[in-house]
């Protein structure tokens, strides 16, 4: 629900939501404390699943929930999640170009010039481990 709301309504992006990926995930989700409604969600997977190396996707907050930080916990726990099952590995991620000063707060750094995904600016990024960090 989170994803269309956000992804297909707020964006007025229509795609195909749904990928036979879901199965394969692991959910990062985050709910709110006073009602338990979800307000950040995504996706994390290891190698060879959406990329070659593991990877971060259908990262979604509500815009209700922008601007207090949610986003950025959510990418902290989306990072954690793959350092927990597979290890300090590099992470991919297909981010909206509009927020690649946002990941590039995380150690993304882009890989691949700005394309067009369904009407809306994309920019591959990796997120690289540094020797100190193995």
């Amino acid at each position: 629900m989170l994803r269309s709301e956000v992804f297909v309504v707020e964006q007025n992006c229509v795609f195909q939501d749904i990928d036979n990926t879901d199965q394969l995930a692991v959910h990062v989700m985050g709910f709110e404390k006073e009602n338990g409604e979800l307000v950040a969600y995504s996706r994390v997977f290891g190698p060879g699943i959406k990329f070659s190396m593991s990877g971060i996707g259908r990262v979604v907050v509500p815009e209700k929930a922008r601007k207090g930080g949610t986003g950025r916990v959510l990418m902290e726990h989306s990072i954690k999640a793959i350092e927990d099952r597979f290890g300090k590995i590099p992470v991919k991620i297909s981010a909206q170009a509009h927020l690649e000063k946002f990941y590039g707060s995380f150690g993304f750094v882009a890989c691949s010039e700005a394309y067009d995904d369904d009407g809306i600016m994309h920019i591959d990024m990796i997120r690289e481990v540094s020797e100190s960090e193995k």
